[in-house]
């Protein structure tokens, strides 16, 4: 599994980050959420999904 963030629609609140830390980073300069990974680790895989799922405007990708 991979994942990525459409930048457009990010709004930074910061909850990938508080789901997942061991996925997702947030730049304070950027004031949005950054993707740590190449690829999701197995064992993350279902908290990525349920990322994915709780992102209001559904900035979080994930590619099968």
């Amino acid at each position: 599994m991979r994942v990525k963030i459409d930048y457009d629609l990010c709004m930074g609140d910061q909850n990938c980050n508080k789901v997942c830390p061991e996925v997702f980073d947030f730049d304070q300069d950027q004031l949005q959420s950054k993707v740590r990974v190449d690829s999701v680790p197995a064992h993350l895989e279902d908290k990525v999904r349920q990322v994915a799922r709780e992102c209001a405007p559904g900035a979080v990708i994930i590619e099968e």
